[in-house]
């Protein structure tokens, strides 16, 4: 790869991740983070923090304050583990599917809005090629 590519990509990045998370700040209860959290427990059901931690490669720590807070705004519920008294598990609540629908819709919308006038081609290659780097950034 070339320097300048290296380059163009880097800063494309940056203005890319700037843009994104301006365009998201309207939400009042989620933020990417809890957008995040909140799209695993939707895809995955009721899981564990260390489950949550692994598969949003953070720390067990920052997902439980990630999920506490979720809790406190009635996002997530936790539920004790049958099994074992001392753990539990996050459930996302009926609330906190509506406003994750609520944000993934609007988000969906603008990016279709930016895309209009891209040809199929273009937008499905895109797509490859954003998930192809973020699996290689998972990898890592």
């Amino acid at each position: 790869m070339s320097n300048q590519s290296l380059e163009t990509i880097e800063l494309q990045l940056a203005i890319l991740i700037r843009r994104l998370t301006t365009a998201t700040a309207d939400n009042r209860n989620l933020d990417r983070a809890s957008y995040l959290l909140l799209r695993q427990l939707s895809d995955s059901g009721q899981v564990g923090v260390k489950t949550l931690a692994r598969e949003l490669q953070l720390d067990v720590s920052t997902v439980s304050r990630q999920a506490a807070a979720l809790d406190q705004k009635k996002l997530v519920e936790k539920i004790k583990d049958p099994t074992d008294g001392r753990a539990f598990f996050y459930n996302i609540t009926h609330y906190g599917q509506q406003e994750l629908e609520i944000y993934r819709t609007a988000r969906l919308t603008s990016i279709e809005r930016l895309l209009t006038d891209w040809p199929d081609e273009d937008a499905e290659s895109f797509g490859r090629l954003l998930k192809k780097f973020n699996q290689a950034l998972r990898e890592r």
